[in-house]
């Protein structure tokens, strides 16, 4: 009896730590299982005007996928649709305006956005097809210029910095009109024309003032300016967020990408004098 009592009580010890092995190769099996979702790849969307904004994006979409990130490039019909976008968390950043621009409109529509890298400047440049110098332009001249707050301010000032014009003093908040002008001495006529219009609007006028995106868009030569801005632009283009999202890992690889030195050589080669990295 003792001898059966004894086997009994070997056999349920036995039987125990089999169990407790098996239990604790479960929970060794089971972390392997775990570590592929903490190396998932993230899928991040901005929304971006089409060039060069996207071209730019494009390029960094292989680096970037070797950070387990995959970018996704969200060209809108409408670029005036980026910022409801990026409000209403259908994208997750935007590359197509300038701070000027952003705070032209932030305060009306309550955007609450962050600049998470600055990228390169379009200097704007003033074109046409009826005139080869702006020693050429007659009294009563016509030229197109945005009718957005913060290009139409950018075009008074170029044109005032070319010695066509000037305006009132304390004008400097990045808002002005024709209005402003306090000196016109050729009584130049200016008709305020949507930025992505103002290339089409060229045989009707003796010049526009255009942004170097629709330039390119338009195949025209952006070396064939009269005159532009030069590097020195406040008017930076900018990678934007929703403010706190500049804190996300998968947001600052990316700024830092887009304001490598392969990017500021991508620009450079690809783009000339039409578009200058601002970093």
């Amino acid at each position: 009896m003792i001898f059966k009592a004894l086997l009994a009580i070997l056999s349920v010890v036995f039987a125990g730590s089999i169990l407790a092995g098996c239990s604790s190769g479960n929970k060794q099996s089971a972390q392997p299982a775990a570590q592929p979702a903490a190396n998932q790849e993230v899928t991040v969307k901005v929304g971006a005007a089409v060039v060069p904004h996207a071209e730019i994006l494009n390029f960094i979409k292989p680096k970037l996928k070797q950070e387990g990130i995959n970018l996704e490039v969200v060209v809108l019909d409408d670029e005036a649709q980026l910022n409801p976008a990026l409000q209403s968390k259908q994208i997750d950043a935007n590359y197509f305006q300038h701070v000027p621009y952003y705070e032209s409109v932030a305060k009306e529509k309550g955007y609450n956005f962050t600049v998470a890298a600055k990228v390169h400047v379009e200097p704007i440049g003033f074109y046409s097809q009826k005139i080869k110098s702006k020693d050429e332009l007659k009294d009563g001249a016509t030229i197109a210029i945005p009718n957005n707050p913060s290009n139409e301010f950018r075009a008074l000032v170029l044109l005032q910095a070319n010695g066509l014009l000037k305006l009132k003093d304390g004008v400097a908040n990045f808002s002005a009109t024709p209005r402003d002008i306090a000196d016109n001495p050729k009584k130049l006529k200016f008709v305020e024309v949507d930025s992505a219009q103002l290339t089409r609007s060229l045989p009707d006028v003796d010049g526009a003032i255009i942004n170097t995106n629709f330039v390119l868009e338009a195949k025209i030569d952006p070396q064939s300016a009269l005159f532009r801005e030069d590097a020195n632009s406040p008017y930076a283009n900018d990678l934007f967020v929703r403010t706190g999202d500049e804190n996300r890992p998968e947001i600052k690889k990316i700024a830092e990408i887009l304001t490598s030195p392969d990017v500021k050589k991508f620009i450079q080669d690809k783009y000339g004098v039409a578009v200058v990295p601002a970093f």
